[in-house]
């Protein structure tokens, strides 16, 4: 009957899930888990997996600091458990922990039973690849020098970010200052800046690792905003939004992890 369960969730579906739940305080597999955990692992064999995302979270009990720590050393531990039940460690794209998950105040759950749920590690198997790029509401970065239109949507392709926080990579720095002479340029042309994250949940915010909020898709599409800014372009033409995890994309999570450009006013 389980196998069953599972093979329906996968029909028509290009990603599975499977949550992993652990006692307070604790990064230890139950025996329970483990047996659930395996079961899961045995019925991947059968499919044709494109990779794994693995995701920790906490309770909202505890400092943010050691709830971090928590939830990573939980993601870790189901990382390792996949690998030595033979799954390719080269498969498992992301390991990462997001800290705790805050309670609910309309849930119909008691207080101790979402904390329950919350104590978890969500692992999420991609089985089939979606090309990003047919997505026709989104263009390239270099489509800022063709023709626009308000509500144009714009990727800026390849600007990365370090993990957790807001700080852009060196080597995106080349390809931010480009974007930033085109929009110099497009006088025309005002926008916002719109920030995401992966792997969250319920679509909620990522943690700032550096300020211990949950804005870090609105950190970052700051960042983005003070370059532009300070490399010249007018802030009466911009202004910036964090919308955490609410519109992923559909493929590898590097994909969420992103900033867009969104056009509202043409002159």
């Amino acid at each position: 009957m389980v196998f069953y369960s599972f093979i329906q969730l996968c029909v028509g579906q290009s990603v599975i899930t499977h949550k992993v739940f652990f006692e307070t305080d604790s990064d230890k597999l139950s025996s329970t888990e483990k047996q659930r955990l395996l079961l899961f692992s045995k019925n991947l064999k059968t499919l044709e997996v494109q990779d794994f995302q693995i995701v920790g979270y906490c309770d909202d009990r505890g400092t943010d600091t050691y709830n971090l720590d928590l939830s990573m050393r939980r993601a870790v531990v189901i990382q390792n458990a996949l690998v030595k039940q033979k799954h390719d460690k080269a498969l498992i794209t992301y390991v990462d922990g997001k800290g705790e998950v805050l309670l609910r105040q309309e849930d119909s759950l008691s207080t101790d039973n979402q904390r329950g749920l919350n104590r978890r590690v969500d692992i999420m198997v991609r089985l089939e690849a979606k090309n990003i790029e047919e997505n026709t509401a989104i263009k390239k970065s270099q489509g800022l020098e063709g023709e626009l239109k308000i509500g144009d949507k714009i990727i800026l392709k390849d600007i990365l970010f370090r993990t957790g926080y807001s700080d852009v990579l060196k080597e995106s720095l080349d390809n931010l200052e480009k974007i930033s002479r085109i929009l110099k340029e497009r006088k025309e042309v005002s926008f916002v800046i719109l920030g995401h994250v992966c792997c969250t949940d319920q679509g909620r915010d990522a943690i700032d690792r550096r300020t211990k909020k949950f804005n870090l898709s609105v950190a970052r599409a700051k960042r983005v905003y003070d370059y532009f800014l300070a490399q010249g372009i007018e802030k009466e033409r911009m202004d910036y939004k964090g919308l955490g995890h609410q519109f992923p994309l559909g493929g590898p999570s590097k994909y969420d992890r992103r900033v867009e450009i969104e056009i509202v006013k043409i002159n």
